[in-house]
């Protein structure tokens, strides 16, 4: 499973935008932000950060909710984190809380590794 600091590092690239400009664009510290991308430095849990990210690497809504999901994810202390199953799991959990419609598939699949976690 992809981490928040993979997925954001990946967008920035695609961009070809530098993390310096990156931070410039998002008015973040780029000393932090490296730690971010590193993986050494946990990923902002505020709304407004992440809306500054979504804007200047222009992500699409399925982008931006994969985001905050990640962000979500990596929020919950290590100690406390579930198998790599159902962490897979956790954006399907995530949609459903907000009011996204499943598919019958995915749906299964979510039942399922509740079931068996």
């Amino acid at each position: 499973m992809k981490n928040f600091h993979q997925f954001v590092k990946e967008k920035r690239l695609e961009k070809e935008m530098t993390l310096r400009k990156f931070c410039r664009e998002t008015e973040l510290d780029p000393s932090n932000w490296s730690k971010i991308e590193r993986g050494l430095a946990d990923a902002p849990k505020s709304a407004e950060i992440l809306s500054r990210i979504r804007e200047v690497l222009d992500l699409p809504e399925e982008d931006f909710q994969t985001l905050k999901d990640l962000a979500l994810i990596e929020s919950i202390p290590k100690d406390l984190r579930p198998e790599e199953a159902v962490l897979e799991k956790l954006p399907l959990f995530f949609r459903t809380v907000r009011g996204d419609k499943l598919t019958e598939a995915e749906l299964k699949a979510l039942i399922n590794t509740i079931q068996d976690s």
